[in-house]
């Protein structure tokens, strides 16, 4: 049988929180795998009931030792397996008859070792459904929840001083995770949980993050990936996330195969996976760190309370070229370095010598050692500032003033409200503990405390900003054929019919069979019109010629026609030529690309960028998963590195980014909705000028596979 999500939710609590943990297949030699939980609960002060279960002890290390899992007095809360592979199956079958709900699988030999493996994982996947059980493994290292000292592990990393702490830690590699807690150790951080999901074979990263956020004790959540499978619930964890208020750090290696296919729209081929992943998880507020460190960093910048209220920093340095380089790298990484207030920086001149700097950097010299409000009244006055959000202060080496320097940080911190970090380069051992003991997070190079404080921004902007309560409404369900619909390129008309439909400005289109219709469709425009080749076979029309545009008379009519028909049949003999498209000449002075495609992970993603057919070439594009509001749909626009385009060059005028945004967010509600049976969906180009955009070239691929999902 199968567990609701509320029953897997209570089952994974009492996994995490168990009164009572069998251990199946423990030994005695405390130091081999099968041992090391038994030690670590019991050093630990594990205060539940253990349960050894092996045929081979009566008694280990005073704990009654049972045959069988049938033999057990009691249902364990958690049952720890560690057995060779052939054997864990039968294990886990005589749990599920015992009534237990949740296990740990040590034994590695599935999925990772080849197809046999394989099969093996499939056959736990099939006994935990049956038995509605929760499994986190095999292959894994098991996990820490420090707070109740539940030691489910062997891993290595229990066996130094493993203290609770306000981050919880979850990770898909077990010896790459091991570092990255040991490292959180290293900085005194402080982990409540550690996690090593293994194989997930069922219990995934998403589900048991999911579980530990909600404790209260828990302030920052951070995780080591490699690959992600379940896209909604990722999606679903940020959002309870930002919910609570609790970051969410992932750092995530390599890219996610979306597997070999031949994309037909320029959509397909530029939403690579990883580029969408990075979307999305930014879309939802999540912090992304590129590797250990930074995610260390990043960490330790979160667990202090303070948070800023916009990416304006001020810096405080015993050098100016530390000052300037760290002015350089804020503003690559978005962050504003603002010219301080005429009154702050009188206050700072009121202490400063006169070869010091008032500036922002704030040069304050080496002459703070022997005065020390010198670096004191220069920091809280810059803290001071309604211009500033938060601060830096670099320094370097002052080994023999380590004290009087911690206590001028501490003075600082009692003495302000908004977050300041230290960067003290090659600092004393005694000054990073003590620093770190007070909250204040401290770094050991200017460019790692310019990134760690620019995640602090993003979060908190990410956490504040508003949300349109007004979605629009695309309007999905208003289709050209309900039911069912045919496989691969829908045909143009009926694309720009249904779009229209959804709400999406797009300029008309009509298709002509011969030379007379097609002059009868541009004498109804009254205006200049544009023909295009209209076949499923033939998508980028420019490729072949397949537009001729600005035509306004019946022999431009008829010549540009034929010209069209003959391109096609030399360019592709055997396509499937439907006739040639009238469209009346739209006009705009930007050109856009947008569009939609279906990614394997995440779902329907939507893609905007500038380009029209250089777009591959430019490759300045965003994306975000949908729906979305206008107000996401801004920020997309934010994004782009050519976005300034839109506000006006060269003396053309700027564009309505309002009314892009609307564009997109219908597009968004509308690719929503059809989830199942849509591909891929390019709009290229959409022409913007001042009047708004307009779609003058649309290419839909429908996908049967996934259309009675919807139908």
């Amino acid at each position: 049988m199968t567990t609701s999500d509320g029953n897997r939710a209570e089952i994974i609590q009492r996994l995490l929180k168990p009164q009572s943990i069998a251990i199946v297949g423990a030994s005695d030699k405390l130091d081999k795998v099968n041992g090391r939980p038994l030690k670590h609960l019991m050093d630990k002060g594990y205060a539940g009931r253990i349960l050894p279960v092996n045929p081979k002890y009566e008694q280990i290390e005073g704990h009654d030792c049972y045959p069988t899992i049938s033999d057990l007095p009691e249902i364990p809360d958690l049952t720890i397996i560690a057995l060779p592979a052939r054997f864990v199956a039968d294990a886990l079958v005589a749990l599920g008859e015992k009534g237990g709900k949740a296990a740990v699988i040590f034994s590695s030999g599935f999925g990772e070792t080849g197809a046999e493996g394989q099969a093996m994982e499939t056959q736990l996947q099939e006994i935990s459904s049956r038995f509605g059980m929760c499994v986190m493994g095999p292959n894994c290292l098991g996990f820490i929840n420090a707070f109740e000292k539940v030691y489910a592990t062997f891993s290595q990393y229990a066996d130094g001083a493993t203290g609770d702490g306000p981050i919880a830690f979850v990770t898909q590699s077990g010896a790459f995770g091991t570092a990255i807690a040991s490292l959180v150790r290293q900085r005194g951080l402080g982990l409540g949980y550690f996690i090593n999901t293994g194989n997930q074979a069922d219990l995934d990263f998403s589900e048991l993050m999911m579980g530990i956020v909600e404790d209260p004790r828990i302030k920052v959540a951070a995780g080591y990936l490699e690959g992600v499978k379940d896209g909604p619930a990722l999606v679903r964890l940020a959002k309870r996330c930002r919910e609570l208020g609790k970051p969410l750090i992932l750092t995530k290696v390599g890219r996610m195969e979306s597997g070999a296919r031949a994309a037909a729209s320029h959509t397909g081929a530029l939403a690579m996976s990883d580029a969408v992943f990075d979307a999305v998880i930014r879309q939802y507020g999540v912090i992304r760190a590129r590797n250990e460190e930074q995610m260390l960093d990043i960490m330790e910048a979160f667990c202090q309370p303070r948070r800023p209220a916009g990416n304006r920093v001020g810096i405080a340095t015993q050098s100016g070229g530390a000052g300037v380089m760290m002015a350089d790298r804020a503003e690559e990484v978005g962050l504003e370095i603002p010219q301080l207030g005429l009154e702050t920086q009188q206050r700072i001149l009121d202490v400063m010598p006169e070869y010091g700097a008032a500036g922002n950097p704030v040069d304050v010299t080496g002459q703070f050692v022997a005065r020390p409000e010198l670096l004191s009244e220069s920091v809280v006055a810059m803290l001071d500032d309604p211009d500033v959000d938060i601060a830096i202060v670099w320094l370097q080496l002052m080994t023999a003033h380590v004290d009087k320097l911690v206590n001028i940080f501490a003075d600082i911190q009692t003495r302000t409200k908004k977050p300041f970090f230290v960067c003290w380069v090659a600092a004393p051992q005694a000054a990073l503990e003590a620093l770190r003991n007070m909250g204040i997070p401290t770094y050991t190079a200017g460019e790692r405390s310019i990134e760690a404080a620019a995640a602090l921004i993003r979060y908190s902007e990410s956490a504040s900003k508003t949300d349109d309560s007004v979605m629009l409404t695309g309007n999905g369900e208003a289709s050209v054929g309900n039911g069912n619909l045919p496989a691969g390129a829908l045909d143009s008309v009926s694309a720009v019919d249904w779009l229209t439909r959804a709400g999406i400005p797009m300029a008309p289109v009509s298709l002509a069979t011969s030379e007379d219709s097609a002059v009868e469709l541009w004498q109804r425009t009254g205006g200049p019109v544009v023909l295009k080749v209209e076949s499923p076979d033939i998508l980028h029309k420019t490729e072949i010629g397949g537009v001729v545009l600005n035509l306004n008379g019946e022999s431009e009519i008829r010549q540009a026609y034929n010209l069209l028909v003959e391109r096609a049949r030399n360019a592709h003999p055997k396509a499937d030529l439907k006739g040639i498209l009238v469209q009346p000449m739209s006009s705009g002075h930007v050109e856009l690309v947008v569009g939609v495609s279906h990614d394997p992970v995440f779902g329907m993603i939507v893609m905007v960028g500038l380009g029209g057919i250089l777009v591959e070439v430019l490759k300045d594009v965003t994306f975000r998963h949908a729906p979305f509001d206008r107000n996401e749909a801004a920020r997309m626009l934010d994004e782009l590195k050519t976005g300034v385009v839109l506000d006006g060059v060269r003396g053309k005028p700027a564009v309505d980014r309002g009314k892009i945004a609307d564009l997109l967010s219908r597009l968004s509600v509308w690719a929503a909705s059809m989830e199942g049976r849509l591909s891929e969906l390019d709009l290229n180009p959409v022409l913007v000028s001042e009047d708004g955009p307009v779609v003058v070239d649309c290419v839909m691929i429908l996908d049967a596979s996934r259309q009675d999902v919807a139908a």
